[in-house]
């Protein structure tokens, strides 16, 4: 389950109210300094398994997204990704993306860093979900 915290939902990309997923000053240094090292990346947020509910990090396209996966926004320039089932559940919530010191998921990028990748949440307020339901799901990945 992601974590609760008070952090603000941060800024909203071009042509949104708001974002539905956001990062932290200390995650957005992590990808940049995973983007400098491995060039372009992507994030897709996992269900659990392995690495449980952490935000997994790999080279853009490495990770097959498709038609089950919904893009939430992104984080440092690199799109985020979560299945259509999991955000059934997380709908509700703004993720909020932080690097804190521990060892990443083992398939993900931040592994070998010393970081790991943590997400955060908070519900949605009043007015945020009035706007999310006039803006409808998010899109599919492509």
């Amino acid at each position: 389950m992601p974590e609760e915290s008070d952090a603000p939902g941060g800024p909203a990309p071009s042509g949104a109210a708001f974002a539905r997923v956001s990062a932290t000053p200390a995650a957005e240094a992590l990808v940049a300094r995973l983007q400098a090292e491995h060039g372009p990346v992507m994030f897709h947020q996992s269900g659990g398994c392995c690495d449980g509910s952490a935000p997994m990090c790999f080279p853009l396209g490495e990770f097959l997204v498709g038609a089950a996966d919904l893009r939430l926004g992104e984080i440092g320039g690199a799109p985020f990704y979560m299945s259509r089932s999991q955000f059934a559940y997380w709908e509700h919530t703004h993720l909020i993306i932080d690097a804190v010191p521990g060892n990443g998921g083992m398939f993900s990028l931040e592994r070998p860093t010393g970081l790991r990748f943590l997400t955060r949440s908070r519900l949605y307020d009043a007015a945020e979900t009035r706007a999310l339901a006039e803006a409808g799901p998010p899109p599919a990945a492509e």
